[in-house]
């Protein structure tokens, strides 16, 4: 949609004060803030072809306006052509370095930094934080065990470049010789060792032609322990705030639907992935951090989001994505600080992993 300059100043100017005053905004605030060197009846014909264009609203019968969707849409969409904002000062997270202790393993240490930006992501923005670990579907295999517990119980422990640790138990009808455990366990880290979890390929180690009979029914009895990691869900670190709440008002069901979502990780995972894999437009942060993208009210696919936006970028390590950071929050947020925060906490997660996992 084209604007003139002084109708995308003026719709700026709407987006910005409705932020910080929560009301409406007339043609006399936006003379008295020096928006435009105009009069104000030529702010108000200006405000008038703004809603005309479908880019902001009367809410009453008052004079002044609020802007829509397709309103914050074109304010959204400057900023990601031009970053440079005017609100929200210049803060951004402290490095997750700085966060977490040196000594620590890497599953810790990822889960304490993971757990600290999420905190200070929704302190600082005063907005619903969420942050995803990475997905063992999505991880490398770094090591295998393969343990007798007892004659007919065994346990598979597979253990991720990420630091993650899984466990899978296994119990047999009749006791298992310990030496085709032992084979077991040098066969699964020969084969499977620095293959993803998700991997095609995968499979096709489990249940290798040239094996005689005995051991791949052994194998057999072993490959749920990496198909179950497949469809694993996420873990979610989730901060509220206040204010995603107030922004609903008085409409009890829709605070139950978002409460609801958030309660269901798988749910909120749906409602957050097409930020990170497509379709919202993205500001592209750095080489390390993903991209910044924003959804706006029914922009986004849950109904329980329509009257919400989304800020999210996803953040790996080296070319290997392992999650995203997101805000969630009212329309009329602070759009340029949210993108900032979250451009931020992308490509210091990115650095932190990169260096913890090796890339």
């Amino acid at each position: 949609m084209q604007l003139t300059d002084r109708q995308a100043r003026i719709l700026k100017a709407v987006v910005e004060e409705h932020h910080l005053s929560g009301r409406p905004v007339g043609s006399r605030t936006l003379v008295e803030l020096g928006t435009v060197e105009a009069s104000p009846s030529t702010v108000r014909y200006e405000l008038g072809r703004l809603e005309a264009m479908g880019l902001l609203e009367a809410p009453h019968t008052s004079a002044g306006r609020v802007p829509t969707d397709v309103g914050y849409r074109t304010y959204v969409d400057a900023l990601l052509v031009d970053p440079r904002g005017s609100t929200g000062g210049d803060r951004s997270p402290a490095a997750p370095e700085r966060l977490v202790g040196p000594d620590t393993s890497p599953a810790v240490r990822i889960d304490e930094a993971l757990r600290a930006t999420t905190h200070q992501l929704a302190e600082m923005t005063g907005l619903l934080a969420v942050i995803t670990a990475p997905r063992a579907s999505g991880a490398v295999i770094r090591h295998v065990e393969v343990l007798q517990l007892q004659p007919s119980i065994l346990m598979v422990v597979v253990i991720t470049a990420a630091g993650q640790v899984t466990q899978h138990h296994v119990q047999t009808e009749s006791p298992v010789d310990p030496g085709l455990v032992d084979w077991a366990g040098e066969y699964l880290n020969e084969q499977v060792a620095g293959m993803s979890i998700g991997q095609s390929s995968l499979r096709q180690r489990l249940v290798h032609p040239e094996l005689d009979p005995v051991e791949r029914a052994m194998l057999a009895l072993l490959s749920p322990a990496f198909s179950e990691l497949v469809d694993e869900v996420q873990e979610l670190y989730v901060t509220a705030s206040p204010e995603v709440l107030a922004e609903l008002g008085t409409d009890l069901q829709r605070v139950m639907q978002l409460v609801a979502m958030l309660d269901e990780r798988r749910r909120l995972l749906e409602a957050l992935r097409p930020m990170v894999e497509r379709g919202a437009p993205a500001l592209r942060t750095s080489a390390v951090g993903g991209a910044v993208r924003v959804s706006i009210g029914g922009e986004n696919a849950m109904p329980e989001l329509h009257r919400l936006s989304v800020v999210g970028a996803a953040y790996g390590a080296g070319t290997r994505p392992l999650g995203m950071v997101g805000l969630i929050g009212p329309r009329s947020m602070d759009y340029t600080l949210a993108m900032r925060v979250v451009r931020n906490a992308s490509g210091g997660l990115s650095g932190f992993a990169d260096e913890l996992f090796g890339g």
